[in-house]
């Protein structure tokens, strides 16, 4: 057991050493050993303090945490057949203990009184937060039910956790298992030189003749966006929004039923709870007040942004139609169209800025803006990973002393999830022996390396770089040092996107552009005229895009508010609530084939739930803080500095809205959003 390398706490991960069958010997163990201290905690007959409650089961999680999100990663991002196996084999045992954990009234009996105790007003604001949070999340968890229905509801919480993990399995596999062989290169005319390339090399590996395209990021995109074979964009269209669905390949891998079952499980734990609903429970410990005012914020933006959508839309089509003999628009064109369009009134392409953005150029200087704004030092260091494309790098302060390190996993392969997307590694906390620094893990699909020349992003790439890496730096710029409020942990999950949104204001910015492209080729940096032509398409069709995002956050609140699954309702299914919701804000048409949801692990599989408004929410809060950089300087040290210490040291120490009115001097207010966006302009 000893050499278990998911025992070994001591330091980062040892990747390269994990194996399948290290899995449940270490989770054995170490759900032992934790349920032990909740034992001893629990039956402890000394008044409760901080250092007999909170300390001692704050160690024990972290061994689980650090132990476990371990296992969670690769199973994300090397997903071998073994490893899968042994992440669902032990995962109802880790939702089990967290269940018994969060209903455990003796614990939660601690708890009140340590809250009720001469201690409580003594402690720091990060304490009482956790103490605060602790008691809220012990009633959401079911404490105070009865013993039946306690057992009810922890039944129910272990089928989510293992529907969800079925769910994103059956996306990734519906992913993997596409292929399609072209054996004539005019089908490919139009498509990125490297796409090609790199179909040839994927043809090759399965030891066949021609190109193999795939519904995986890299290359699905490129297809929908410059294929002239209007087939070809059809076909793979078809099988992207079809994955894991009943028109999908194979009827094992359809989505459709664990949708159902996953809707019907929340609505009755959130009533076990005493909520009308899921997303009532799911607003709880989050900024919004309540599903009514979440539905009035994205209708009222959708009421603004959609006469703008459908001027996108007629100007899109007619141009499909006058330029491009694209009589009747359908959603395979859109992409093509949209960039034809772009190219023809901007003189932009995605493809020719796409050459001035190198990885490494991209990184440097994505580093400068941070290393500027927040007066840190990024250097790149070494580490065991779980792939050789993966990258590690430390954060320094001014003295030179690490405060944070991170992983970056850029490229799209397979067996790795698709999206984008920040996980804790290691979270910042004081221990007896010193400060823990905090370690994430930054994590995106983006084109690789092909040819020999460096992986080329395009500036929507570059955007998802910051956007990750803001979230990063909320893990890893944290001064908190108390598990539970440190870093990203506590913050209101509707406030989470702040920091990664407002990061993604500075790819805009020609002081940032001009320090981080080089021409593949040449070397040459972006030309002022052609990053002149992207900002004057910067808000190109920006009220589709709107829309889009409205669409979805609309359909995940009202499936789990307004929506009774298995009937009785007044939509009968939950695409029926998706068609109602399309109805009232979308302008693009949808395929008849459509199977989108199916696929939504966001809302499905992942931490979304009756929570995707966040992106539109957070999206106020960015804006609006960019908003004092545009006043005092892109790369204000000043702003930085307030932006650090009032945002992003304070991690989940204190409510999110404290916190942004801290560094801004006043309450989140819409008008930036809308002034960033282009919809302060009449249409008339």
């Amino acid at each position: 057991m000893n050499d278990n390398p998911l025992l070994d706490d001591s330091g980062l991960p040892r990747f390269a050493s994990i194996r399948a069958g290290h899995v449940t010997p270490a989770v054995d163990r170490i759900l032992a050993d934790a349920r032990a201290t909740v034992e001893r905690v629990a039956t402890d007959p000394r008044e409760p303090s901080w250092a007999s409650v909170a300390e001692p089961l704050a160690d024990a999680l972290e061994r689980l945490h650090r132990a476990w999100g371990a296992v969670r990663h690769l199973n994300a991002v090397v997903n071998t057949p073994e490893l899968r196996d042994a992440y669902n084999g032990n995962l109802g045992k880790i939702t089990s203990f967290y269940t018994d954990l969060g209903q455990d009234e003796r614990l939660y009996a601690k708890y009140r009184a340590l809250a009720a105790s001469r201690e409580f007003a003594s402690l720091d604001a990060a304490r009482r937060r956790v103490i605060e949070n602790e008691l809220r999340d012990f009633r959401l968890s079911g404490a105070e039910l009865p013993a039946a229905e306690k057992a009810r509801f922890k039944a129910i919480q272990e089928e989510l956790a293992s529907i969800s993990a079925t769910f994103d399995d059956h996306v990734l596999d519906a992913t993997n298992d596409y292929a399609l062989h072209v054996t004539d290169e005019a089908r490919l005319a139009g498509l990125p030189a490297d796409v090609v390339t790199e179909a040839r090399e994927n043809a090759k590996a399965d030891g066949r003749d021609g190109w193999k395209l795939t519904v995986r990021m890299p290359c699905f995109l490129p297809v929908m966006k410059y294929a002239h074979d209007r087939s070809l964009r059809a076909e793979l269209h078809r099988a992207h929004v079809t994955r894991a669905s009943d028109l999908g390949a194979n009827p094992e891998w359809d989505n459709g039923p664990l949708i159902e079952r996953v809707l019907a499980l929340r609505l009755e734990a959130a009533r076990l709870l005493g909520y009308r609903d899921f997303a009532e429970v799911s607003l709880v410990p989050k900024m919004a007040r309540g599903t009514a005012d979440v539905l009035a914020f994205l209708r009222d933006l959708a009421k603004r942004a959609k006469p703008y959508a459908e001027r996108d839309y007629v100007e899109l089509s007619a141009f499909a139609r006058d330029e491009l003999s694209i009589a009747t628009l359908e959603p395979w064109d859109v992409a093509y169209a949209t960039e034809k369009l772009q190219n023809a009134r901007y003189a932009f392409s995605d493809e020719l800025v796409r050459q001035y953005f190198p990885e490494d150029k991209v990184l440097s200087g994505l580093f400068r803006v941070v290393e500027t704004i927040y007066g840190v030092h990024i250097r790149e260091s070494k580490a065991e990973t779980w792939h050789p494309s993966v990258r590690f790098f430390d954060i320094a302060d001014r003295t030179g002393t690490t405060v944070a390190q991170f992983y970056f996993d850029n490229y799209a392969r397979e067996h790795k999830q698709g999206g984008a997307w920040m996980d804790d590694a290691i979270n910042r906390r004081r221990t007896p022996s010193g400060v823990q620094i905090p370690v994430a893990y930054l994590t995106c699909n983006l084109p690789a390396p092909v040819g020999g020349k460096p992986a080329l992003f395009t500036h929507d790439d570059v955007i998802t770089v910051f956007h990750e890496f803001g979230h990063g730096l909320h893990q890893m710029l944290t001064q908190v040092e108390v598990s539970g409020v440190s870093g990203i942990e506590g913050v209101e999950w509707d406030a989470v996107e702040l920091p990664s949104q407002f990061m993604e204001n500075f790819c805009w910015e020609w002081d940032v552009l001009k320090h981080m492209t080089a021409h593949v080729d040449t070397g040459l940096p972006l030309p002022r005229e052609l990053y002149d032509r992207m900002i004057a398409a910067k808000n190109f069709q920006s009220g589709l895009a709107t829309v889009r995002q409205l669409e979805l956050g609309l359909f995940d609140m009202l499936v789990h508010s307004d929506y009774l699954p298995g009937g009785g309702g007044r939509c009968a299914s939950p695409q029926a609530v998706l068609d109602e919701v399309r109805a009232e804000v979308r302008v693009v048409p949808c395929a008849p084939y459509d199977r989108f949801m199916q696929a939504f692990s966001h809302i499905f599989a992942g931490g979304y739930a009756a929570g995707y408004y966040s992106y539109k929410w957070a999206e106020v809060l960015s804006a609006d803080a960019y908003s004092l950089f545009e006043e005092l300087g892109v790369l204000s040290p000043e702003a930085g500095r307030r932006f650090r210490d009032e945002v992003l040291a304070q991690g989940g120490s204190r409510p999110a809205l404290e916190s942004f009115v801290a560094f801004r001097g006043r309450e989140p207010q819409l008008d930036a959003l809308l002034r960033h966006n282009g919809m302060t302009t009449s249409l008339a």
